[in-house]
């Protein structure tokens, strides 16, 4: 057991399930296909991490045993909770009941993420309380912490663009010291989409 964890949350890969909004524009099998792409892309940065970093793949609906993060000896589980802030707490606070010292969590939406940002952010958290990730559409792609902070993840408004804000919010209402990485572009929408170096098939 190393004394950081990478969690990363997806979503099981179904047409008219995930990237909806881009689904809008491009049509779902579109979007189903952009999905993947990024799924790929965040495995990939994963690999690279392990096994100096433990890494968790935490799933929305059902376990894949049979999927692109298998064989790669990170552990599987699946998400609970009434919200994306119920969901993400439950994973994070285990983690820190399991004994890790630093625990990050990504998504799988944000192609320009590498393996650089987030051996930033556990470096980071030596010397700080917390560390964030800010994408373009006000949200965050990387959330880091030492230690479990349950107000992080409640009464957030997870669609809208204010959860960045909202976040940091809490940082300053808590005093805890923050490190905030560059922004970069999380996948939702056409706009995003045209944003960053994926194509459709």
């Amino acid at each position: 057991m190393n004394s950081n964890l990478l969690i990363v949350f997806i979503k099981n890969p179904v047409e008219g399930e995930v990237k909806t909004r881009l689904g809008a524009s491009i049509g779902s099998k579109n979007a189903l296909q952009i999905y993947k792409k990024l799924l790929e892309h965040t495995r990939d940065v994963a690999v690279d991490l392990a096994p100096e970093i433990d890494i968790q793949v935490w799933y929305s609906s059902i376990i894949d045993r049979r999927d692109l993060w298998e064989g790669h000896g990170f552990e599987k589980f699946l998400q609970r909770g009434n919200d994306l802030g119920a969901r993400m707490a439950g994973a994070i606070s285990g983690g820190f009941k399991a004994g890790y010292e630093r625990v990050v969590i990504i998504g799988s939406d944000c192609p320009d993420v590498t393996p650089k940002h987030i051996q930033s952010a556990f470096s980071d958290l030596k010397t700080h309380d917390a560390v964030i990730g800010p994408a373009t559409d006000g949200g965050y792609y990387l959330l880091g912490l030492n230690e479990f902070q349950e107000d992080l993840f409640r009464k957030k408004e997870w669609s809208e663009s204010s959860v960045f804000d909202q976040t940091m919010a809490v940082f300053k209402d808590r005093d805890l010291s923050v490190c905030r990485l560059e922004e970069l572009n999380d996948i939702d929408t056409i706009e995003d989409l045209k944003r960053s170096n994926l194509s459709l098939p």
